[in-house]
């Protein structure tokens, strides 16, 4: 029986060793360019590039052949997606789910609304990883994966919102205040997927100290704790010590966001995924 992982590339990985692991590309498209969230996308590029777009950008999902290729192989598949309120990659998997156990009797493919993104997911991933090693049962791993999933979460601190306002993602009233006199937006991921904006704070020092509180608000008790970043690793590395400081036996580790991430999250985004008690 050969279990496998795929998530689509809002998680930030790209290889997930310890299992079979595949990434299905979302796509960032302006006018003059389309990005694909691999490990070949020069990201730094990508962000400078945004910067200077003034027309209309977006983002693709996976489709359901890129799924399909996906879960080649495998006779047990856990597939991740971003929020379904966010995107059509839960939507595009579940087709590819219903093709995939048709064509190959005996397979079975989950697939999982993460609700969130980037380092939620990451953090129910490793979960994951954790039972097949375990040599759980296929059925087990799903009820377990539920019950997991009230136990994460996923909070964010953004200089721009500019790129979520021209997706309808946010209020483009709102997202003008971002980035005016030094606000910083902090905000989570609903129980339902979507995004809401919980503060406005004065500086990144105070957005950092906000996001923290917030953490343990949800019931943060120094578990496990994932952090993504798009080019600040200062203030990842600052929030960093303030959790350890609070919790020093945190399991905890800092990642650069990739290009889905980082569309969302512009230059200077924090993202965090954390466990709760």
């Amino acid at each position: 029986m050969k279990f496998k992982i795929v998530s689509d590339s809002s998680s930030n990985i790209f290889a997930f060793p310890g299992v079979s692991f595949a990434s299905v590309a979302l796509k960032i498209n302006t006018a003059n360019a389309e990005y694909v969230d691999d490990e070949n996308l020069d990201v730094a590029k990508m962000v400078h590039e945004l910067q200077e777009n003034k027309g209309k950008s977006g983002t693709s999902c996976p489709n359901v052949h890129d799924w399909l290729q996906a879960f080649d192989g495998a006779d047990r598949v856990f597939a991740i997606t971003i929020t379904s309120n966010l995107s059509g990659s839960y939507a595009s998997a579940r087709q590819a789910k219903a093709i995939y156990e048709e064509n190959n009797p005996g397979a079975k493919v989950y697939v999982v609304d993460s609700l969130s993104t980037g380092p939620e997911m990451r953090l129910i991933m490793e979960r994951i990883r954790e039972w097949i090693d375990e040599k759980l049962p296929f059925e087990q791993i799903k009820e377990k994966i539920q019950e997991y999933q009230k136990k994460t979460h996923l909070l964010f601190c953004l200089e721009s919102l500019t790129n979520l306002a021209r997706n309808g993602r946010v209020n483009p009233a709102v997202a003008k205040i971002a980035g005016v006199l030094g606000i910083r937006m902090v905000g989570c991921a609903s129980e339902v997927g979507t995004l809401q904006l919980l503060h406005k704070c004065r500086g990144e020092k105070k957005a950092l100290e906000t996001m923290f509180k917030e953490m343990v608000t949800r019931g943060f008790e120094g578990g496990r704790a994932r952090i993504a970043h798009c080019f600040n690793p200062e203030a990842a590395a600052s929030l960093k010590e303030t959790i350890l400081a609070a919790f020093p036996k945190c399991d905890i580790f800092i990642e650069p966001a990739t290009a889905l991430c980082s569309f969302y999250a512009e230059q200077g985004g924090l993202l965090v995924g954390f466990e709760s008690k």
